[in-house]
């Protein structure tokens, strides 16, 4: 039998796929007095059993041929209708389904739901087209497609809850795709699909969800797809149903299925006022060209702040912008159009993919602000090819602000993270990355000249948003970069990075582009872009300020770390903390300024700065503007390979450079840049800069103690005792003295273990350490006194010990002191 069914289920779907006229099959199961009247294909359900506001169906069959229609003869007092279905057959909806006054309509068939292009609503509330096995009521009741009872024993109260079998079905929606157009903000053209009327809940809840080009709206109202994978034991979802919304509850110890839009798949929750979007399931994509959006379009709606697009996939979820042919890439958004903000975009995820040209975007068209972005993700996210996560202002609100936390973040060909204010006077938001291991910015797409980006900037009078990165390791290659611009009349934002390993930036290309940098700056567009957006020649806004915190920061092969001023504003801040940094091949650590005030920069660092092939400080003006100050603090600083350290102008005056180091080694003072390693703080017209070196030296007052010039009590003195036998001299402990008295202690000076003492000057073995060590003792041969000298045959003056003493002295007879 089970068989048959599978076979009846699959000619069905098939039938509906092939769009062929399929036999009406509503048919009643005798369980709850309904009735099914046909009427020229149009199936008219009378009856039922009424408790309460819930009226109840079930159902043997419920499958919608083409052209077709099911209408529920309902009284406009019921609140829910709640149709089973328990012959085991996917139900094949390829019509109309229609009731009376704003009454919710429930669907439930564990053997499956397919909805065919044609398939629609006409209905005043909300739906609900699950696989569950029942649903559950507040005081116990089950209404079960597999036991119906003969006399249900049916309930007033309302539904709780949806009881899942073992293996339950699935439900495919299919039509023939959305023809959205790709403009600013969105042209929405509504296909025909299954929609419910504005503020009401559209929601399927199977164990896995498939749309192929199929469309699923909500106007201004909320739209839940649940996907409840196989489970050994069945699932339970909770549910809330409230006038607002539908709120579905999976627990945590849930086993989730699949998500996948397809082929243009569209799912809207657009209107006067935001709607939600809740997608949950193991592993969710969106392909194809397929859309999830939100619109929010009259200027004074009501947005609810608990409203938002919420992804949440327990292994992957995906975004894939492959598509054959037309120009709408595969995207998640959410515009606003009005004053209020806009509806926020939540994602949480094991793992995330954002490839192909795929895009998670909010924008503002009005005075209203964009929403934020806030994604989670377990493991690891990719973000791929011309792919974005983005918060655009298009108008004078503001773009949102944007938030990954992640293990894992990596950003390459192309692929951007980015909140911009893009036009009037709103500005970006901040963007903000937790990568707990690690963040790698690489590459660039040769094709459209885009780099791979972290960044945050504004076009116009707008204000730029802060850049933050926590990390453990930062790399940036091959014309990767994190940038906070702005190129008119809007001020850049900040820049702060804090990475507790290590922060590498390799500027290596393969084209003509910039190399890979970090940079906070005031910029000068291209002259066609300045055209298209109407901007000043020269920005007069100013430049933000770079931080760096790492123990290790390598530049290499051209990047750099770089506040910028091209206009007439303010030159930034650029502070590096850390312990060592190596600047090679042509890289640099730079703030320039063409008329304003140069940027400053200070370095503090716990070992070491090397220079090397051409490497770079430098805090120039290139104009009118006056070099910044270089404040270098670090305990030896190595410059070779006609490496500088520069603080230069030209009409305007050269910086001061202040350093602070225990050695300076191959870097020299310079009026003027040479072709070896220059400390230079010049100006071609005007004033030269100072420049300052403090060594750090050794004070020998710190381990002096002050004597008495008199001896208080010269009575007490008494003479030593003369040399002999058994007197020892031991240096006994671990470790050594520092070099000077300024330092610590070395943790990696060689240890002497602590030994005894032999005898004679024998070696000792140290079993421990297999070494061995000298002791040296006094010979047991006393030392004779000379008493006397002589001349010898050659002239010469030789001490001798003889009897007769030449010379009448005071000798010691005892140690008592006392002489005789």
């Amino acid at each position: 039998m089970k068989g048959i069914a599978f076979l009846s289920g699959l000619l069905g779907v098939l039938i509906t796929f092939g769009n062929l006229p399929l036999k009406a099959q509503v048919n009643s199961d005798g369980t709850t007095n309904t009735t099914v009247n046909l009427n020229n294909n149009n199936f008219n359900i009378l009856n039922g059993i009424q408790k309460g506001n819930n009226l109840f169906h079930s159902f043997k069959e419920f499958s919608i041929p083409t052209g077709s229609s099911v209408n529920f003869d309902n009284s406009t007092d019921v609140v829910n209708i709640i149709n089973r279905v328990t012959g085991g057959n996917i139900s094949n909806i390829d019509g109309l389904i229609k009731a009376n006054g704003s009454a919710n309509l429930f669907l439930i068939n564990p053997a499956g739901i397919v909805f065919g292009e044609n398939a629609k609503l006409d209905i005043g509330g909300s739906f609900l087209g699950t696989t569950a096995e029942s649903i559950l009521f507040e005081d116990g009741f089950e209404f079960s497609t597999l036991n119906p009872q003969a006399e249900p024993l049916l309930t007033v109260s309302v539904p709780l809850g949806l009881q899942f079998n073992q293996n339950p079905g699935d439900i495919t929606v299919n039509n023939n795709g959305h023809s959205l157009i790709a403009a600013s903000p969105i042209e929405r053209i509504i296909p025909p699909g299954l929609e419910v009327k504005s503020g009401n809940n559209l929601a399927f809840i199977g164990r896995n969800i498939f749309l192929n080009g199929g469309f699923i709206g909500a106007n201004g109202g909320y739209v839940e797809l649940g996907a409840v994978g196989s489970n050994e034991s069945g699932s339970s979802i909770k549910l809330n149903v409230s006038p607002d919304n539908w709120e579905f509850d999976y627990g945590e110890n849930i086993n989730l299925g699949e998500i996948k839009l397809k082929q243009k798949s569209f799912i809207d929750s657009s209107g006067n006022d935001s709607g939600s979007i809740n997608l949950v399931g193991k592993n969710i994509s969106i392909e194809d060209g397929s859309t999830v959006l939100i619109q929010t379009q009259n200027s004074t709606g009501n947005n609810l702040d608990t409203n938002s697009i919420d992804i949440k996939a327990s292994e992957t979820f995906t975004i894939d912008g492959t598509i054959e042919d037309g120009e709408f890439l595969s995207n998640i958004t959410s515009e606003i159009l009005g004053s209020k903000k806009g509806t926020d975009i939540l994602i949480a995820a094991k793992n995330l993919f954002v490839k192909e040209d795929g895009q998670i975007e909010t924008k503002s068209f009005g005075t209203g602000n964009a929403a934020n972005i806030t994604i989670n993700v377990i493991e690891s996210t990719n973000i791929k090819g011309d792919s974005s996560i983005a918060s655009i202002g298009f108008g004078s609100g503001d773009a949102g602000v944007i938030n990954l936390t992640t293990e894992n973040l990596s950003i390459v060909d192309g692929g951007t993270i980015n909140s911009t204010s893009l036009a009037g006077s709103g500005n970006s938001g901040d963007v903000t990355i937790n990568a707990r291991n690690s963040v790698q910015v690489i590459g660039f797409l040769a094709d459209n000249n885009l780099f791979s980006v972290i960044g945050s900037s504004t076009i116009t009078e707008g204000n730029g948003g802060n850049l933050t990165i926590n990390t453990g390791k930062l790399l940036l290659q091959k014309g990767g970069r994190i940038d906070a611009s702005a190129f008119s009349s809007g001020n850049a934002g900040n820049v702060v990075i804090n990475a507790s390993e290590f922060v590498e930036i390799n500027g290596e290309v393969e084209e003509e582009i910039n190399p890979s940098l970090i940079i906070a700056s005031a910029n000068v567009l291209p002259e066609n872009i300045r055209a298209r957006f109407g901007l000043p020649d020269k920005p007069s806004g100013d430049s933000g300020s770079v931080t760096v915190n790492t123990p290790e920061l390598r530049i290499t092969d051209g990047g750099s770390v770089t506040v910028q001023n091209d206009g007439i504003g303010k030159g930034g801040t650029l502070e590096i903390n850390g312990d060592r940094v190596l600047l090679n091949r042509g890289s640099s650590i730079s703030a320039s300024t063409l008329s304003g005030q140069g940027g400053n920069i200070t370095i503090n660092l716990g070992e070491k700065l090397f220079l090397r092939q051409e490497g770079s400080i430098s805090a120039q003006a290139s104009g009118t503007g006056n070099g910044g100050n270089l404040t270098i603090k670090s305990p030896v600083i190595l410059g070779l390979e006609n490496s500088d350290i520069i603080a230069n102008a030209v009409e305007g005056n050269g910086g001061n450079i202040n350093i602070e180091t225990q050695g300076l080694f191959g870097l020299e003072f310079s009026d003027e840049l040479t072709s070896a390693p220059d400390i230079t703080a010049s100006s071609e017209f005007g004033i030269n800069g100072e420049i300052e070196i403090n060594s750090i030296k050794i004070n020998p007052s710190f381990a002096l103690v002050e004597l008495p010039s008199t001896i208080k009590d010269s009575t007490k003195l008494e003479a030593g005792c003369g040399a002999n036998g058994n007197n020892k001299f031991s240096v006994l402990g671990r470790g050594g003295l520092p070099q000077n008295p300024n330092e610590l202690f070395s943790t990696s000076t060689i240890k002497v273990n602590l030994i005894d003492l032999v005898d004679e000057g024998k070696i000792q073995s140290n079993n421990s350490s297999g070494s061995n060590i000298i002791n040296y003792d006094n010979p047991k041969k006393s030392i004779v006194e000379a008493t006397g000298f002589i001349r010898n045959a050659k002239g010469e003056i030789e001490f001798v010990a003889v009897g007769s003493i030449p010379f009448k002295t005071k000798q010691i007879a005892e140690c008592s002191g006392k002489y005789t």
